[in-house]
């Protein structure tokens, strides 16, 4: 590895996830060599789900730091040089700035259930399903709000568009994470040219001062040149000051994206399920869905195909809590216990749980889900007076909340007929062996899979596409095959019927306990 810093061929990802920012180094090879992280929390302000984007610098040079000692000690050299770099971030959200570069609000994040009425309007203009936490229904909803920084917007991006226009200069954004901020036509491989026009002649839009066509990042596509790293950016990422300018730099992309180039799931039949702090699902495509569905998103693939995104704003949050709970009592005991101990035993004993949790049902909202109609989240656990009470059902349930959501929106695409040959699996739900894996293909019916290289996640998904923008001669789907996964094993399990069968039952109580949800947030 030291003679590939000294001559700078390692790729660089960085990604901004919902409670960590990580960072990957990788090889020629696209093997990780190096880590780096900073953990953060979003918090709720003034009733808006938010970070400060002095954080965001703050971790971003944090991680570096911390993977640049992994490579000095590692190698005895700090990185000085790379052959490119790549940044990705939690998708969508709201980020405008005026003609001076000022951020005119705070940062609006995925978890905010803020835009109904925007989104409800827009996706009956478009005839096409406008999520909550997409750019444009946050930029209406400010429109509809009367909100007094909207006449002074230069520029709307996402965190990744942001972080990658200060480092380089350049107001662009992969076509995945476009998708996430206005309607892509797949034909162009650009934003849909009818529907800017439908935006635009809307009355209260057609009274501000700009267009918006001009304010959105320009839309590039996996492999294209998106600048290069400047003097100014190089400071701001390395404090150090060792880091060199002009290094080559990828379009930036979402989260959902990365996880795809990670699981390489950005073929036609494939679709993966990241989750951790939320849940998605991602299916490629092979044809449009015949209905517009409120609760699945049309989204693109880092080369712009069509894909079905069911996105819950709720996974493992609650679920978390629950294990520090453990580990509280654990301590008490005179039992301190690593915390990765104790998820793996907690998962472990919910696989000896009854199939339908033995009557429990647990509700994860911190927020409100779109997808299940809820616009707010209370975290709720439910029984019966003759439920099976006990800790394998106890947490089984708990795995059980982190799925069902998505559950009812990947049904929709099941009475589609969208078929799915291969469901990839990463993110946090996943880390204990098998127990992640055996529940989701029971919930989901389907063969789950999870490669070895899952646990690096998205960031090393960004870093593989910030490498394949200097090797492109390929199109991504070659590369990613016969480059990056022609070796990489994986386990797959199959689903277990008695799963299958309990999780319906399961799912029945869920549903209905939606309205104790409902009846929860009205009144505590």
């Amino acid at each position: 590895m030291s003679e590939y810093v000294l001559n700078g061929k390692e790729s660089l990802g960085i990604e901004f996830g919902s409670t960590r920012i990580k960072a990957v180094l990788i090889d020629e090879n696209c093997s990780p060599v190096a880590f780096g992280g900073y953990n953060w929390e979003n918090s709720l302000k003034d009733g808006i789900w938010t970070y400060p984007l002095s954080q965001a610098w703050e971790g971003l040079q944090t991680a570096y730091e911390e993977l640049n000692e992994d490579v000095f000690k590692k190698t005895g050299e700090y990185i000085t040089s790379l052959s490119s770099i790549g940044f990705s971030a939690m998708m969508h959200g709201y980020l405008p700035f005026d003609k001076d570069g000022n951020q005119l609000a705070e940062f609006r994040t995925w978890r905010n259930t803020i835009t109904a009425q925007a989104a409800e309007e827009l996706t009956e203009l478009f005839k096409f399903n406008i999520p909550q936490r997409w750019s444009i229904a946050h930029l209406y909803q400010a429109i509809l709000n009367g909100e007094e920084h909207v006449k002074d917007i230069s520029f709307l991006t996402t965190l990744a568009g942001y972080i990658h226009w200060k480092l380089s200069g350049e107001k662009v954004l992969g076509i995945g994470e476009a998708s996430g901020m206005f309607p892509i036509d797949c034909s162009t491989k650009d934003y849909n040219v009818e529907m800017l026009s439908e935006f635009s002649v809307i009355e209260k839009v057609e009274r501000q001062p700009w267009n918006i066509r001009d304010i959105l990042p320009k839309v590039l596509l996996a492999g294209d040149n998106a600048g290069c790293l400047t003097e100014e950016g190089a400071a701001l990422l390395d404090k150090s000051g060792r880091l060199k300018a002009g290094i080559p730099m990828c379009p930036p992309e979402g989260d959902a994206g990365t996880g795809m180039v990670a699981t390489n799931s950005i073929t036609e039949r494939t679709g993966n399920v990241s989750a951790g702090t939320s849940i998605f699902s991602m299916v490629v495509l092979e044809k449009p869905l015949k209905k517009v569905y409120e609760e699945i998103d049309i989204v693109t693939t880092p080369t712009g195909s069509d894909v079905a995104m069911v996105h819950c704003n709720n996974c493992c949050t609650d679920l978390d809590y629950w294990v520090n709970i453990f580990a509280e009592f654990a301590k008490a005991s005179g039992n301190d216990m690593p915390k990765y101990k104790i998820y793996d035993l907690l998962y472990e004993a919910a696989l000896g749980g009854d199939a339908d949790c033995g009557g429990l049902v647990n509700i994860n909202y911190f927020s409100g889900e779109p997808v299940s109609h809820t616009d707010d989240g209370r975290p709720m656990f439910l029984r019966s007076q003759n439920s099976v009470f006990n800790l394998p059902n106890f947490f089984r349930a708990q795995i059980y909340s982190t799925m069902s959501t998505l559950k009812i929106g990947m049904k929709f695409l099941e009475d589609e007929g969208v078929k799915i040959d291969r469901l990839m699996g990463h993110g946090g739900l996943f880390k204990t062996p098998v127990v992640g894996q055996k529940l989701m293909a029971g919930a989901m019916n389907a063969p789950v899979s999870v490669m070895g290289t899952a646990s690096e996640g998205g960031a090393w998904g960004m870093a593989v596409l910030a490498k394949y923008a200097t090797e492109n001669e390929k199109t991504l789907e070659d590369y990613l095959n016969e480059k990056v996964f022609a070796s990489c094993k994986s386990s797959t399990i199959q689903p277990d019927m008695k799963d299958v069968e309990g999780f319906e039952k399961y799912m029945k109580t869920y549903v209905a306990a939606l309205e104790a949800e409902k009846a929860a947030y009205k009144n505590i």
